[in-house]
Formats: C-alpha cells, structure tokens, sequence
C-alpha cells in the first residue's frame, strides 16, 4: 500500500479539526443558522486568503531567500579574487599593451555611484582584452593553476554558483584553460597556431575576470565599506596600489 504523503495527512487533520470546531460550537452555542453563516462568510474570504498567501507572502520569502543565496554567491567571488583573481587580472593587465585605454577607467573610488558603475561596465565590456603572449609563461601559469585546482573544484562544488551566470561563466573559462594548458608538457615547443589558440583561452578569462572583477566592486561598495576599502587598496589595475594604508602614491 502507498504511504500517504505528509501533506495530504496535515490537510486530512486540518479538515477534521476544522469541523470539530464547528460541531462543539453548534452543540455549545447552539443558533445553526448563525453558524452555517459563519461557515459561508469563511469559505467566501477562503480565495483572499489562499491569494494572499501564494502570492504576496510567497514572492517576499522568495525575495529574501534570493537575497540570501547572492550573499553566498558573492562570499565564494570574494574567496575567489582573494586566491587566484586578483593576482591574476593584475598579471594579464599587466601584459595586455590596450589596457591603458580603461585602465583609468578601473580606479574605483568611494564617491562611484551606481550610475558610474554601470558606465564602466559599459566600456570595459567593449574593450578587446589581448594579452601579449611574448610575456606570458606559460609554463609558470600552468604550474600556479595547478596549485590552486583543489581551490577551484570546490568552489565549483558549491550549488550557490548556479544562481550566478557571469561567474559560472568564468569558472567555466577558467576551468578549460587549466585543462588546455595542463595537457601540454613542453610549452618551448608549441607551434604558433597552438600558442594563438591559448591566448585566445587566456584572454576569454581574462575578460571574464575584469567585468566580474567590477560587479563585485560594486556589491562591495553597495554592502560592505570595509571589504571595499581593502578591494580598492590592492586594485589589480592600480600601479601604485598598496594594502598599507596611507602609503597609497598618487599618479
């Protein structure tokens, strides 16, 4: 025999209860004619209530409970930046001859607005990222992303990155160009045409990692002053940028 389910049991006991009450008023009280009223005037508000509940309540707990799985989501970007993206943006822009052309740009501030963000965004989303693959070891990239793959395969574990796409996305790019350069084991004799098509999986992640890198600033700025100065202090895309505060040296 099927075992019935929980919820058809609670509806079942609700029900019997429901009318227990009914049948102690009508013996107590007596009046049927009140009661069956009573009965009536509850089954007409039933639709209000059954409205209210379903949709009202239910859209703001999913609005909480949306809220509470970016908070995760942006806790596993900043584990992320903290390990592997920031060290490594600062190395691509670093190698990366156009970066001037937003670098200046990338100076994140406390006075940003969201408006200014959002203007940022913008252009750093039409920038072409190239990387000059002369000064990239690939040998020495290889090496460090494979001492940080635990990291990132538990990050990939967790199920909160399901809600962000922009990181899944990067996490995915990230995750090919590890496999990429993991399969090859003498990068000093790579042809060109192989070396174009790792530069071209180095800078998809590049780019991944700057936009994300400033819709996390902006979440920072948003939330938590604290992070956010600490973020601002060690800017990928800041020469002169420095941990140590007020030992910032300005252009």
């Amino acid at each position: 025999m099927k075992t019935i389910s929980w919820e058809i049991r609670l509806g079942i006991s609700l029900v019997i209860l429901s009318s227990l009450i009914y049948t102690l008023k009508y013996f107590i009280l007596g009046d049927p004619v009140n009661t069956y009223m009573y009965i009536f005037n509850a089954a007409g508000f039933l639709p209000l209530n059954v409205l209210f509940v379903t949709i009202v309540i239910n859209k703001l707990l999913s609005i909480r409970a949306q809220r509470e799985r970016l908070e995760k989501v942006n806790m596993v970007i900043g584990m992320f930046y903290s390990e592997i993206g920031t060290e490594m943006l600062a190395c691509l822009s670093h190698n990366d001859p156009g970066v001037s052309k937003i670098k200046d740009h990338l100076l994140v501030s406390d006075r940003w607005s969201e408006k200014d963000f959002n203007a940022v965004k913008e252009i750093i989303s039409a920038h072409h990222y190239q990387a000059d693959d002369s000064d990239i070891d690939f040998a020495m990239l290889c090496n460090w992303l494979e001492s940080k793959r635990d990291f990132i395969l538990r990050l990939l574990e967790n199920p909160a990155l399901l809600e962000h796409g922009p990181f899944t996305e990067l996490m995915r790019a990230l995750s090919h160009l590890m496999d990429e350069l993991s399969r090859r084991s003498n990068f000093t004799t790579l042809p060109g045409t192989d070396i174009s098509h790792l530069i071209m999986d180095l800078n998809r992640v590049y780019r991944h990692l700057a936009i994300q890198w400033l819709g996390y600033m902006q979440y920072l700025k948003k939330n938590y002053p604290y992070l956010f100065s600490f973020a601002m202090r060690v800017n990928p895309f800041d020469e002169h940028a420095t941990p140590v505060v007020g030992e910032r040296i300005e252009a």
